[in-house]
């Protein structure tokens, strides 16, 4: 059973609540009715600006009860503000606003978790062959420095975990070990370096054929070859490979799913289909 079924299984049996602020968007209105119509989820109703939802923000962020008050009269901003008061279990956005904004909002009133210092994201890559992968970060972190890569693996090995039930993970590269130089290849032998005495198990610097053939990983020297978490040194490439993924090999992309925050946020994208959407919420919901 692939991640989709086990999510929507998983779906049903919880029936979370989930809103979605971006409902004049027909695509998003239609996965909503389906989302309760397969009893897959609940999607909530964005509340209306209320002084409860502005208190998450004064409780939060410190900010002044009036500022609070304009402020909750953004969507976004207010249904992050329901997830973070338990007035919803999750909320997915991102198919009209741009991610800024997303993360934005989830920034003011959900909150990062203990020990996080940046949000970053994955997309769930399904392929026609049944490989199931994720990428990181394709979405958020522009040029992340060494640590903020290591971050980066860490948040999405914990996704990989919790979605692919084990994480295999390999730091990308253009050069596979010490066979090449240049500061995107320190970047990322830093960052493997700083995994490693941390405990954590991983390949990098690699390249992608080297983690995903086992042939080439053996004539490489570079570890088993079936990676299933792969993190990128830049989101230029990330971006760039999802997007290829899903031209060239038909695979389906889902998300980009936030990482880092108290409660799940998705970010969808803006050219997300109807399934897109649905798939989404109920992945979404099973990292809650």
């Amino acid at each position: 059973m692939g991640i989709i079924e086990t999510a929507i299984e998983a779906a049903r049996a919880r029936k979370a609540r989930v809103v979605l602020p971006e409902m004049e968007d027909e695509r998003t209105a239609e996965a909503a009715r389906r989302l309760g119509a397969q009893g897959l989820a609940e999607p909530v109703p964005l509340a209306e600006p209320s002084e409860a939802l502005a208190q998450v923000l004064v409780a939060a962020r410190g900010v002044k009860p009036a500022i609070a008050s304009r402020m909750i009269a953004k969507p976004l901003i207010r249904a992050a503000a329901m997830v973070a008061a338990g007035e919803a279990d999750a909320m997915v956005a991102g198919a009209v606003a741009p991610t800024r904004r997303v993360i934005e909002a989830a920034s003011l009133a959900i909150g990062l978790a203990e020990g996080v210092d940046a949000p970053s994201s994955f997309f769930l890559m399904v392929f026609p062959d049944g490989r199931e992968m994720i990428f990181a970060d394709c979405a958020v972190t522009v040029d992340p420095d060494a640590a903020g890569l290591a971050a980066i693996a860490v948040a999405s090995m914990s996704s990989g975990e919790a979605l692919l039930g084990s994480a295999r993970m390999a730091l990308l590269s253009y050069s596979t070990g010490t066979s090449g130089t240049g500061p995107s290849v320190d970047k990322v032998a830093r960052a493997a370096e700083m995994l490693r005495e941390r405990g954590f198990g991983l390949e990098g610097p690699v390249q992608a054929d080297a983690a995903l053939n086992p042939g080439i990983a053996s004539r490489k020297g570079a570890g088993s070859g079936d990676a299933n978490v792969l993190v990128f040194p830049s989101l230029d490439a990330g971006n760039i490979a999802y997007k290829l993924a899903q031209e060239l090999a038909g695979a389906q992309a889902i998300g980009p799913f936030l990482q880092g925050f108290r409660k799940p946020v998705c970010d969808l994208s803006r050219g997300a289909s109807v399934d897109d959407i649905v798939a989404a919420t109920v992945i979404s919901l099973s990292l809650g």
